[in-house]
């Protein structure tokens, strides 16, 4: 399955198209305000529809959702080509919205719940890095070459991109289905309505007390992290005089950074817990961006790939968090939807922050201002998870409701009872380590 998920992840995030879509809107007849007018319908699109594609996810179950957007993504990459139009690229970037939320929350909710099945939670964090970074290097492979293929077929950048969709739609169909959902002691979403799903999911939010306030620490990392490399990260290089044509080979460089991070998560979990690993890269990536104020071009770029190795680090870390912090239940996309919601919805309002910083000619004190602004942030969150660990189990189970007090005691009771009868017969073996038992990594075994 794991090897499967890779496959998708890869082929799915393959966007042959990307480095030369502005150009190839441009050959089209489309003007400035046209192509940029699209990118803004996209985005807000893709916010409207995160949240119903995670009831559907719930409702028809994850593995048939990332299939649907799978075949989504292969229609929506031939519209271009059977129509280079502004009508056709609007209805292309539509069509790329609802495929990445049919799977953004689905396929992670789908890897967690399968390894947890399996017994295997243990592999979700180095499974979530290897298929990012993966996906990572096939950019730094292949985006080099889409100029050549343009120019030897024109439509080439929007077929291969089809044809790599096509392949991850057939690592889809190959996913194992899930046999036991957890689900707690939640009816299972595809009996309840869709208002009955948010109510159900909204108690599921209220009931994991380190929810809120992890979802609000992974805020950092992907602000951080989209702001840099979208919105700031043309600006940053000319203000340090770098030429735009060098700039391609600075990007190709924090791909290779944070591939590298992605797929050593292992290095720095080894010897912190989850949630002091996400906050401490979090702060390194806003004290990188600071750094770049003091430093010419050279120092900028060195600055740059730090910055994009501690975001590769962190993010497959942020997302296991997130997982562990949902309770069993069948609503486990519908959250990480909201999750998503919550991070573009910040993401939107840093962007009007950075145009306004911009436009005064400001660069500088916007990158000192979110240094500062995401260390503040990072504390508030660390002060109040500090206080939710330190409470005893007993001081937890009494703010929930009946039937979690009951899910509590089942899921003590249960494998005590069936242990005293493994342990007769299972050979000696040494006790875990500490750092494996639980409260460190924010959930009780």
């Amino acid at each position: 399955m794991i090897r499967l998920n890779n496959g998708f992840q890869l082929l799915f995030n393959l966007l042959w198209w990307m480095p030369v879509f502005y150009q190839y809107q441009k050959q089209a007849g489309l003007s400035d305000s046209q192509i940029f007018g699209i990118q803004s319908v996209y985005y807000v699109a893709f916010c409207l529809l995160e949240i119903p594609t995670g009831f559907l996810a719930d409702r028809i179950g994850q593995r048939r959702c990332i299939q649907l957007g799978a075949a989504a993504m292969v229609a929506a990459n031939l519209l271009p080509v059977a129509s280079p139009s502004f009508a056709g690229f609007v209805a292309h970037f539509l069509a790329i919205a609802a495929a990445r939320s049919l799977v953004s929350g689905a396929s992670s909710a789908y890897l967690y719940e399968y390894l947890h099945e399996h017994d295997a939670d243990a592999h979700y964090v180095q499974a979530e890095g290897t298929a990012r970074a993966l996906g990572l290097w096939a950019k730094i492979a292949c985006w080099p070459l889409v100029g050549v293929l343009m120019h030897v077929r024109h439509e080439a950048p929007y077929v291969l991109t089809a044809l790599s969709a096509l392949g991850s739609l057939a690592c889809a169909a190959a996913l194992p289905a899930i046999t036991a959902p957890r689900g707690g002691a939640h009816p299972p979403a595809g009996r309840v309505g869709l208002l009955d799903s948010a109510r159900h999911a909204a108690k599921v939010l209220g009931t994991s007390r380190s929810l809120g306030p992890l979802m609000v620490q992974g805020v950092a990392v992907f602000t951080l992290a989209r702001v840099c490399q979208v919105n700031l990260f043309q600006p940053l290089l000319l203000e340090k005089d770098l030429p735009v044509a060098d700039h391609g080979a600075v990007l190709s460089a924090m791909t290779v950074a944070e591939a590298v991070g992605s797929a050593r998560t292992g290095w720095l979990r080894s010897r912190l817990s989850d949630i002091t690993v996400v906050s401490v890269l979090s702060v390194v990536m806003a004290l990188t961006l600071a750094a770049t104020t003091l430093s010419g071009g050279p120092g900028t770029i060195l600055w740059l790939c730090v910055f994009a190795a501690a975001a590769g680090l962190a993010y497959p870390v942020q997302r296991n968090l997130i997982n562990a912090a949902i309770p069993p239940t069948p609503y486990r996309a519908t959250l990480l939807s909201v999750e998503s919601i919550v991070d573009r919805g910040v993401c939107a309002l840093v962007a009007l922050a950075v145009g306004a910083y911009l436009e005064a000619d400001r660069l500088d004190a916007l990158l000192v201002h979110a240094a500062a602004g995401t260390c503040l942030l990072l504390l508030v969150v660390g002060v109040v998870l500090r206080r939710l660990r330190r409470e005893p189990p007993e001081a937890i189970i009494r703010y929930r409701p009946r039937w979690r007090i009951a899910q509590v005691r089942m899921q003590i009771r249960t494998p005590v009872e069936g242990q005293v009868a493994a342990d007769a017969h299972a050979p000696a073996h040494p006790r875990p380590p500490a750092s494996e038992c639980g409260w460190g990594r924010g959930r009780v075994k």
